[in-house]
């Protein structure tokens, strides 16, 4: 490969919360491990590789200059997005006007819940259900959070149930949706049969969407993202959808995220909402990122990556598998998390998840609580590592906590 996803990056002291966060948040981070082993994060949803180099050197470029006040978005910043998305996605509608920047997509996400609904309304989202979601529109900003479980299919498939979606649509008087998609935790890439299908059902009782798409670069081989947008007409007008180069490119410390609305009515309300603070503003370096990102080397870079996900998925998929009996995960199809369902393992072995979880945490494997997702029996794994300590984690899991 062109690109390097095999050297072990050394992130402490470097403002890494993935390393050096751990146990300073209990509930919320993993503990720190017992003298002898080393961490390998596998919880907050970053990546231990290297950026494209583009990137950097875009920021070093622009930090040359002495000078760092007010200034606009170039005319380059809204060209390299229009053409990432008709390149990445197909779409080839996509105009400057309707492209406008927010500081992160959870932001984005509230801002857009502030157009759409009352304090105190119900939205409808799915479950496990992103914990970003829940902290900043349900214990932040006073919304309830309505949630419809995925389900598993036969080839145990993450599905919606769109049955209970309508019904739980009718019966809470619900007029905004949130889609994750790609679907974090669970990691599925939706299919259009299955975007049509929920979006004739947000039709049919005039619910408006809320679309955090800030994976949809990260989608594993085999697999395409379809923009909830391009679903059908209906879709466009009612769509306010999220983007970030930050998770596919690990910038997530620069801040700098972007909406697309087509609806005008919907964009100027948008607008208007994501000012009242008077500091949803861009950081220039955080744009000649982006700009750095979505060159010809981000291409490239991208596809590397994600054939190195896909493998690091396999192999973790497989190894599960093969040696915890009792563990029931699902393939992903997008994101580079595993989300892990212990219920079979902890009953058998008359166990609780947190128990579980230390014993992972002792020896280095800083993997995720899932009750935070609402998966009272749940792990998520972040597996954007270099192979070698995804292979390390397991030989630990093996050793020390899967071992009887």
């Amino acid at each position: 490969m062109k690109y390097d996803f095999t050297t072990i990056m050394d992130r402490h002291n470097k403002d890494a919360l993935a390393v050096d966060g751990l146990g300073l948040n209990p509930g919320f981070t993993p503990d720190r491990p017992k003298e002898g082993f080393d961490i390998i994060p596998m919880w907050v949803a970053d990546m231990n590789f290297p950026t494209v180099p583009t990137i950097t050197e875009a920021i070093i470029e622009r930090a040359k200059h002495p000078a760092f006040g007010y200034f606009r978005p170039t005319k380059e910043y809204y060209k390299s997005i229009i053409d990432w998305h008709k390149n990445r996605n197909g779409v080839t509608d996509l105009k400057a006007e309707y492209i406008g920047y927010e500081n992160g997509v959870l932001g984005g996400v509230v801002s857009a819940a502030n157009v759409l609904c009352s304090k105190g309304d119900n939205i409808l989202v799915n479950a496990p259900t992103y914990i970003g979601f829940t902290n900043a529109l349900a214990k932040k900003n006073g919304y309830h959070l309505i949630a419809s479980k995925l389900i598993k299919d036969e080839k145990n498939i993450w599905r919606m149930d769109y049955e209970d979606m309508e019904r739980k649509i009718v019966e809470n008087h619900i007029h905004t949706a949130i889609i994750c998609s790609p679907y974090n935790p669970a990691g599925r890439v939706w299919e259009r049969e299955e975007l049509e299908k929920i979006m004739a059902i947000y039709e049919k009782h005039n619910v408006y969407i809320i679309s955090d798409e800030i994976w949809s670069d990260l989608i594993l081989e085999g697999h395409k993202h379809i923009p909830t947008q391009q679903v059908n007409a209906y879709a466009k007008s009612h769509t306010i959808a999220f983007y970030a180069p930050s998770k596919t490119f690990n910038l997530a410390g620069l801040v700098g995220s972007y909406h697309i609305v087509y609806d005008t009515w919907l964009r100027e309300r948008l607008l208007r909402e994501s000012a009242t603070s008077n500091y949803n503003d861009m950081n220039v370096l955080s744009m000649h990122a982006l700009i750095g990102a979505y060159k010809k080397e981000g291409y490239e870079w991208l596809d590397e990556l994600r054939q190195v996900l896909t493998a690091n998925v396999q192999y973790a998929y497989q190894h599960i598998q093969d040696h915890y009996e009792g563990i029931d995960v699902s393939m992903p199809e997008g994101t580079y998390m595993l989300f892990l369902d212990c219920q079979e393992y902890l009953e058998k072995h008359h166990m609780s998840l947190e128990e579980l979880e230390k014993k992972g945490w002792d020896v280095g494997v800083a993997w995720q609580d899932g009750k935070m997702f609402g998966d009272p029996y749940g792990i998520r794994m972040n597996l954007a590592l270099p192979l070698s300590r995804i292979q390390e984690a397991f030989k630990r899991l093996d050793t020390y906590v899967f071992s009887d």
